[in-house]
């Protein structure tokens, strides 16, 4: 708000300009770590089930063409996890079976 107040004066004051500047940059580094953070950190852990190397996350710091080669190897590239055996698990009848009543005579 200080800021388009600054903006609408006649004669903007420079040092208050100044102010606002400093208290960007301030700010700016911290944003930017938050938001690599949020974007590193899920494609770390991607790379790392997917059986590539987790640095291989790295490549979303390249803007715009870093996250289009690493989802391009992440989607057509061979994930080197074995699948889980399916031999312990039987599916249960869908629905379930009423309960027999024995009859009445």
């Amino acid at each position: 708000m200080h800021f388009l107040a600054l903006l609408l004066q006649d004669q903007p004051d420079t040092t208050a300009g100044l102010h606002v500047l400093m208290a960007m940059l301030a700010i700016m580094p911290i944003i930017i770590l938050v938001v690599v953070a949020i974007v590193i950190v899920p494609f770390w852990f991607i790379c790392k089930k997917a059986g590539y190397s987790p640095w291989l996350s790295m490549l979303c710091l390249i803007p715009s063409i870093g996250m289009l080669v690493l989802l391009y190897v992440l989607a057509f590239g061979e994930w080197k996890v074995v699948p889980a055996s399916q031999q312990a698990w039987t599916p249960t009848p869908y629905p379930p079976q009423p309960p027999t009543i024995p009859p009445q005579v």
